[in-house]
């Protein structure tokens, strides 16, 4: 609406703007960095970057302001607040995912210091996390792709060493699978018991998951988990005929060729 233009813009606090300023005086030495004093300065930046990021209701005007003022102080000072982790080793890239603020993505990603790779504490990326976030409109699907174009795609999770792809093919999120593809997933990755995306929407019956995964260049439809099983006996075994029978058809073609 009128005026808009001339928009508050938000100032970091002067405790904020000290504390910045103390981490960039003593952000390349990790002993002043593990200092009583330093401690204190980091838990408000932390505590106040999260307030601001990293809530379901985070505005992005907000956000890029903040932003916008770290970097004013030092690109390292920005680089290091943008990347701190809370105690579950979640960063406020995986907090904005997991709550579909795709604004907020993508001021994180443009800001162009992200780890996007970082692991929180049960081993999940934001990549990871954004094969599993709710999309509506297109446009939050083009932040997601930006996403996964940033970092490694192919990505294992510590625990049971699953990828993006695996998790977005186990919750048959077909917008998702495809993204992934697009942006480089390999579809013959293993996780820790040797099941392959290829395995898992046959086992969850996914058709139109399957029919892409077969389609992608140097799928293999051979491999075997740690059971000895493939996609096809394991097709069979779930009652998934139609699936079974595509699976049938690929293996017997990729044989001829």
């Amino acid at each position: 609406g009128p005026g808009s233009e001339f928009r508050e813009r938000y100032e970091l606090s002067e405790k904020m703007l000290s504390a910045c300023n103390l981490l960039k005086y003593n952000i390349k030495d990790p002993k002043a960095l593990a200092s009583k004093d330093m401690r204190i300065c980091l838990n408000t930046l932390q505590h106040d970057w999260f307030r601001v990021s990293s809530q379901k209701s985070a505005v992005p005007a907000m956000v890029g302001d903040y932003i916008a003022a770290f970097e004013a102080v030092s690109p390292d000072v920005l680089r290091y607040i943008i990347n701190m982790a809370d105690g579950n080793g979640n960063t406020a890239l995986h907090y904005s995912v997991s709550h579909s603020n795709f604004q907020i993505v993508k001021l994180l990603l443009d800001a162009d210091v992200c780890n996007v790779d970082h692991q929180n504490k049960a081993g999940y990326t934001p990549i990871m996390l954004a094969a599993l976030a709710a999309v509506e409109a297109e446009k939050d699907m083009q932040v997601v792709e930006e996403l996964f174009s940033c970092g490694d795609v192919n990505a294992k999770a510590s625990q049971a060493g699953q990828t993006a792809l695996m998790l977005a093919v186990s919750h048959g999120r077909i917008d998702m699978v495809k993204g992934l593809l697009a942006c480089g997933a390999d579809v013959n990755i293993q996780d820790d018991e040797g099941s392959t995306a290829l395995m898992c929407a046959s086992e969850h019956g996914h058709v139109e998951i399957v029919k892409l995964l077969l389609a992608q260049p140097g799928c293999n439809g051979h491999l075997e988990d740690n059971d000895g099983s493939t996609a096809l006996s394991i097709a069979l075994e779930a009652g998934h005929k139609d699936i079974a029978v595509l699976l049938y058809a690929h293996l017997n073609f990729s044989k001829a060729q």
